[in-house]
């Protein structure tokens, strides 16, 4: 049977690398797939990994109907056993659902990859509407850690190294009039205190400790 799996996890935790090395394996066995993904930080029509890899893939907009898609590269006599969904959090309730049925009607396998929360705590529509439908959802486990140490949990948005909590859901590229705009993973108890690592920088005593070390 045919599954719709959701790998899951917060910014640089390895994603898209794993998109693509999923892509890989199942090629080199022969497979014939279809790499999409919205909005990557390279611009449209690729996927890329932080580590440096790469590829070209079909960029989807609001109005693009995964179904008709398939159906089209199908009924033209073009192989299809697989799809690989990069950056589903910015895919619509609707193409999600397009996705299952893909996967229960075609028996096609699904993989999508995504973040599952934006810079607020709020879940994505496509994320949400995955984990409602998706066969598996997989975390992964190599996730990036908080400036502290911790596990890095949760997606932070910065303006010139401070954390902002409003705005649009969706931005991407990093600048914006009047500063800069970044993302930066934070452990829960970090983000709800809205402590980036500029914040922490700053707010650490240069003094010295009030005791002598040695003497421990």
């Amino acid at each position: 049977m045919a599954e719709l799996v959701f790998h899951t996890g917060p910014m640089d935790c390895g994603k898209s690398t794993l998109a693509l090395q999923l892509d890989y394996t199942q090629s080199t066995h022969g497979r014939k797939g279809r790499i999409f993904t919205s909005l990557d930080r390279a611009g449209e029509g690729r996927i890329t990994s932080r580590l440096g890899l790469s590829a070209e893939a079909i960029e989807i907009d609001p109005e693009f109907d995964f179904w008709r898609f398939i159906i089209g590269e199908l009924t033209t006599g073009k192989r299809v056993d697989y799809i690989v969904c990069d950056e589903a959090q910015f895919y619509s309730p609707e193409q999600v659902d397009q996705l299952a049925r893909i996967a229960d009607e075609l028996q096609l396998d699904v993989y999508a990859f995504g973040i599952l929360s934006d810079f607020r705590t709020h879940l994505f529509p496509g994320s949400q509407r995955l984990i409602e439908l998706a066969d598996r959802i997989e975390s992964l486990p190599l996730g990036p850690l908080c400036w502290c140490g911790a596990r890095g949990t949760h997606n932070a948005r910065t303006l010139d190294g401070i954390m902002v909590t409003e705005g649009t859901q969706v931005v991407v590229g990093d600048t914006v009039t009047g500063g800069e705009v970044r993302y930066e993973v934070l452990c829960r108890a970090h983000h709800r205190r809205r402590m980036t690592a500029t914040r922490a920088k700053a707010t650490l005593s240069p003094d010295p400790l009030p005791f002598d070390p040695d003497n421990f």
